[in-house]
């Protein structure tokens, strides 16, 4: 079978995707940049839409975007490829200044589901968006060393590697940041700096820690990348680079929805349970001259693909692991399937993406938790139950999920984003 892969894209992109996304924030503004070099335009929810080919809407850490043709009609149905721009970290409290005994540190509180030990003893820099009080948004990211959770060394706590790590979020995981005596403001005032305003000028902020070591290809064969937050902005540059690349749609309109708050359940205005999606098709719909009937026979005849990794089988656990449904990195994404539905893969969602990889000469694998280990979940329930669309959960298979630091192979998300170019080309 050909390749029917994007023009655009490439390992070189993902890595670079990667190390200029150290925030849901970022992930979004580096979506837009391939969405905007390939002509996509952006609309603003706040005044009438007018009928657009190639479109993206932002909210906060959200970004929807479609790509249609001039044939499209009202009841058009919609092939959508969800993900999410969050990952598990630390976030620096809105006041942070703490410390003592010569150390000064930053409050911070556990955002999602942290594989606490990874983060200690990383070099962490500082990204995320700030809100001045005239009103205006920055986006910050400092890729320096700037902070650190140093461990307990092992000549006081003898017993580490027997009984194993344990880490109170609370007590062990507030990074030190300088030394001295810790003073209110101190935070503040170094944000000001860095932002080029006043400490005054400073309303609000939501910002991460994140490990400054960039993205890389690794192995003697260099089959491997090891990053932080391939889940899943992996699955984010897939999906972005598939619709950049894709030719006009016939009969279908391609839509991608990287949606916030995901590691966090996924309830907000920028999260997959909110009303974001259903309103972008909605209005859509409505622009193109079509009503709530049509709306409803759109969403009747679409599908979605909810992209979120999946879980390699792990060299050194592989009792962990369900025999005969364990994803081999370098082997092609994963269908993800769970009866009790924690995922909303069906059959013939399943076969939706298969046939997407069969087209695009990709290949694919199988993923089932144990009975006694139960999985996670994804927006892909979410997406189904809101809005009735018949959706497949699949993902790149990885080690080392929500560590601050992930793993996976070099060929699969590249296979992943030419399965979706099909998918929205087919």
């Amino acid at each position: 079978m050909t390749d029917s892969g994007p023009t655009t894209g490439g390992i070189d992109d993902l890595l670079a995707y990667l190390d200029a996304s150290p925030s849901p924030w970022h992930a979004v503004g580096s979506s837009v940049e391939r969405l905007e070099a390939a002509g996509f335009e952006r609309l603003d929810e706040t005044v009438p839409w007018r009928v657009v080919d190639r479109g993206y809407v932002v909210r906060g850490g959200a970004l929807v975007a479609w790509h249609s043709s001039a044939a499209a009609g009202p009841a058009t149905p919609f092939r959508i490829v969800g993900a999410h721009t969050d990952s598990p970290c630390l976030r620096i409290k809105p006041r942070p200044d703490t410390g003592s005994l010569g150390w000064r540190q930053l409050g911070v509180e556990v955002y999602g589901g942290v594989l606490l030990n990874s983060w200690l003893d990383r070099d962490l820099g500082i990204a995320g968006r700030v809100v001045l009080h005239d009103g205006g948004i920055v986006d910050i990211a400092v890729h320096e060393p700037l902070a650190r959770v140093p461990q307990l060394a092992i000549h006081l706590d003898r017993e580490v590697n027997e009984r194993g790590l344990v880490l109170d979020k609370q007590q062990h995981l507030t990074p030190v940041w300088g030394t001295g005596t810790p003073a209110n403001g101190d935070f503040v005032e170094w944000l000001a700096a860095r932002l080029d305003v006043t400490p005054g000028d400073i309303a609000w902020w939501e910002l991460c820690l994140f490990d400054i070591t960039p993205a890389a290809v690794l192995g003697a064969d260099q089959s491997m990348i090891a990053s932080a937050r391939l889940d899943n902005q992996l699955s984010c540059w897939a999906a972005t680079t598939a619709l950049a690349g894709s030719p006009p749609p016939t009969g279908h309109v391609a839509m991608i929805a990287l949606f916030d708050h995901e590691e966090v359940g996924s309830e907000s205005t920028s999260g997959a349970s909110g009303p974001l999606l259903s309103t972008v098709i909605e209005r859509i719909v409505m622009s193109a001259g079509g009503d709530r009937d049509a709306m409803h026979r759109s969403l009747a005849g679409s599908t979605c693909i909810s992209a979120d990794n999946a879980h390699a089988v792990h060299p050194n656990y592989s009792e962990r692991h369900e025999p005969g449904h364990r994803p081999i990195v370098n082997q092609g994404p994963a269908i993800k399937v769970n009866s009790n539905q924690r995922y909303a893969t069906s059959a013939a969602s399943a076969a939706v993406f298969q046939r997407a990889c069969e087209q695009a000469g990709v290949p694919w694998q199988v993923f089932v938790s144990r009975n006694n280990m139960p999985c996670g979940s994804t927006i892909g329930p979410l997406t189904a139950t809101a809005l009735g669309i018949a959706t497949v959960d699949v993902g790149v298979p990885q080690l080392s999920m929500h560590s601050a630091r992930e793993l996976c192979g070099v060929d699969d998300p590249q296979h992943l984003a030419n399965a979706l170019a099909a998918y929205f080309a087919g």
